[in-house]
């Protein structure tokens, strides 16, 4: 007769203990998400692999999808759900290239310089825009944050110990990186996309009313160096605040069971798996010292 204990389930990569957990089943992570958008155009060799290998004029809404999906997947799903998601981004990675049109040179998109700018966009994204919509995260939380947001660098290429691990380290990195940043043709590219995106006949009022609400509010939240590269102004940082916090607010008071309801649903699958204790809460990392105590495995 076995005796032992039943396997503890797994709890993936970060684990309901995290700030990651908390923090991405926050519905302004879409907003943040297009910010990462935003900024990430500013790099031109990074953009480039974009613009010259992807549909994402034709199939916009399948990749932010997908986008959607890899991030609930290092973050809600499995050990194993979320090393295999990072093993299809590599393997993708290698085989695409880009060519700078000025010189010729023809570059791979793994190369660690574009993976490190891309991983900073998002992560700088994803913590500015919760931050200042009323994420409650105390400094040492978002430091936290910034280190566990190195497991996703990992999962696409990049060596975690050459990563930012704080949010000091990271505005440094922007500090570095800024003279390399351009609005070129790709950015206004993507700009002009994110502004008005194809949609259907039938969405297209949709479009005017929400998406392009939604885009203005993610732009406006850049840092003031990427307005001036795009060359058009955004209002006073508190007044951004002020939109990003009643924002959030509305989203917020949406129920999670009906937000939840949404494919791709990592979130229920974390909490059928794990047990109610999982679920996402911002109420959580309110004077939770527990939060910082260690690996972020549940």
């Amino acid at each position: 007769m076995n005796d032992a204990p039943p396997p503890r389930p797994d709890p993936g990569l970060f684990g309901p203990r995290s700030v990651t957990w908390q923090m991405h089943g926050d519905p302004m992570m879409w907003i943040a998400g297009i910010r990462a958008l935003y900024l990430q155009a500013l790099h031109p060799r990074a953009v480039r692999g974009v613009t010259q290998n992807s549909d994402f004029r034709r199939d916009a809404w399948g990749r932010l999808l997908r986008t959607a999906s890899f991030v609930g997947t290092i973050t809600y799903g499995t050990t194993d759900a979320a090393e295999a998601a990072g093993a299809r981004v590599r393997r993708i990675h290698r085989a695409i290239e880009a060519t700078d049109p000025d010189t010729g040179e023809t570059y791979g998109v793994d190369e660690p310089e574009l993976l490190l700018w891309v991983h900073c966009a998002e992560a700088d994204s994803y913590l500015q825009v919760q931050r200042r919509s009323g994420f409650p995260l105390t400094d040492a939380q978002a430091d936290r944050y910034i280190d566990e947001h190195r497991t996703g660098a990992r999962l696409v290429g990049l060596d975690p110990d050459r990563v930012p691990a704080t949010t000091a380290e990271l505005a440094a990195y922007f500090d570095r990186v800024r003279p390399r940043l351009a609005a070129g043709a790709e950015a206004a590219d993507v700009d002009a996309f994110l502004r008005s995106p194809p949609v259907r006949p039938w969405l297209v009022p949709a479009r005017a009313l929400v998406w392009r609400r939604v885009a203005a509010l993610a732009y406006q939240s850049l840092p003031p160096y990427a307005h001036e590269l795009y060359g058009r102004p955004a209002p006073p940082p508190a007044t951004v605040d002020r939109r990003l916090r009643a924002t959030g607010t509305v989203l917020r008071a949406i129920p999670d069971r009906l937000r939840w309801q949404l494919p791709p649903g990592h979130i229920r699958g974390a909490m059928a798996r794990l047990g109610p204790g999982s679920r996402p809460a911002a109420h959580r990392l309110r004077g939770s010292a527990a939060i910082l105590d260690g690996p972020g495995r549940a």
